[in-house]
């Protein structure tokens, strides 16, 4: 099947830090068209792309966002990458955001590489109840720094916190290495849907607000933000 071509897309970014040395900040977002964000209706647009080790849920959390299901059972792995979107309303304006699931498995991996530069927001995922997903972070973190954008925004994810008793990845331990690369940390759960719409909102506001800031407009803090909305949803008690 042919594969829907991709679109020009506004920038996202925070930028990453790694113990390499922080990159570059990020660069003024571009605009397109007529001005999609200076009063000309439409959509403002981005690229969010899903990855982690494979069997971390990432499909499981794109289909509860996206639909508000949660797919129970066994299921196929995704193979290569699949697409979806949605929109939100930010603040009054539509951000419509363009989600990729990609492939967990090696195989894929290059494949995965390919859309690593056009992506302009990762939430990348391990499962609470996996160590081997979680050790692999640094590793999807160096794949990340080699292929991404300099400036893309990055999420880090513990997914399945639903799965209490079978938890091996403290969420301190998430917190500490989320800390060492500076990147904003949630935890999450397909199943319950803990904090999957904060998820993908955060992402959202950080969109709108790097396309449309206004003069007077105070600057948003992606991490502040996060913060505070998981600290109010009382995510931390588990």
């Amino acid at each position: 099947s042919q594969r829907a071509p991709l679109e020009t897309v506004l920038m996202v970014g925070a930028p990453l830090k790694s113990p390499r040395g922080q990159w570059h900040p990020p660069r003024k977002p571009p605009h397109v068209g007529c001005g999609v964000f200076g009063g000309c209706t439409g959509d403002c647009e981005g690229p969010v792309m899903l990855v982690g080790d494979s069997g971390v849920g990432k499909t499981c959390l794109l289909v509860r966002f996206k639909d508000g299901a949660f797919l129970a059972g066994s299921f196929i792995s995704t193979v290569g990458i699949d697409f979806r979107n949605k929109v939100l309303t930010v603040d009054g304006v539509k951000v419509k955001l363009q989600i990729w699931d990609t492939a967990g498995q090696e195989r894929f991996r290059s494949v995965t590489h390919a859309y690593y530069r056009d992506a302009h927001a990762l939430l990348l995922l391990y499962d609470v109840t996996n160590k081997a997903s979680f050790d692999n972070i640094q590793a999807w973190l160096t794949e990340i720094h080699e292929y991404a954008q300099q400036d893309v925004v990055l999420m880090l994810l513990g997914n399945k916190v639903d799965s209490t008793q079978d938890r091996v990845v403290k969420r301190e331990d998430g917190e500490k290495l989320a800390k060492e690369y500076g990147v904003p940390f949630m935890e999450t759960s397909a199943k319950s849907g803990l904090n999957v719409e904060l998820a993908f909102t955060a992402i959202a506001k950080e969109l709108k607000h790097r396309s449309m800031k206004l003069p007077n407009e105070p600057k948003f803090k992606l991490h502040d933000y996060v913060k505070k909305e998981v600290r109010g949803s009382g995510c931390c008690r588990s």
